[in-house]
């Protein structure tokens, strides 16, 4: 096996983790150690199915069936990252409006992506499957 198709998911992860905390304590103008996690710019999810559906399309060529499969799974995360998971905020904001005062830590509310957040993720998945690519043909 090629150990560029492992390193890329990891290697996406680790470069967008900081892109995102950085954003979002600009945006908070504070340090926002507490909002991180699900939600925010660019999109995590996106990133990685996307980074490995370019490393598999400069790979193996568009025309291969791994490329299909990883099209297919970057489309579901990218939809349950726009829609189902946005729902389930409002779910949790809905709840946290209901207890009041009554639980001990509110549910996070901020869970889903908007459809910038996941462009700015299919866009840093792209970056780095050609990045990595790039790097492992010259080595």
């Amino acid at each position: 096996m090629d150990i560029a198709y492992l390193v890329t998911p990891i290697t996406t992860w680790l470069v967008v983790g900081p892109i995102k905390f950085l954003i979002t304590s600009v945006r908070q103008r504070r340090l926002a150690f507490d909002l991180v996690g699900n939600g925010g710019f660019p999109s995590n999810h996106s990133a990685v199915v996307t980074s490995m559906a370019t490393l598999i399309a400069l790979r193996e060529g568009i025309d291969h069936p791994a490329f299909g499969v990883a099209v297919t799974l970057a489309f579901i995360v990218m939809v349950d990252a726009n829609s189902l998971r946005q729902h389930v905020g409002r779910q949790a904001a809905a709840i946290n409006r209901l207890a009041a005062g009554a639980a001990p830590k509110p549910l996070r509310e901020r869970m889903g992506h908007t459809l910038v957040e996941i462009g700015g993720g299919i866009c840093t998945g792209i970056a780095v499957g050609f990045a990595i690519n790039a790097l492992a043909a010259a080595l």
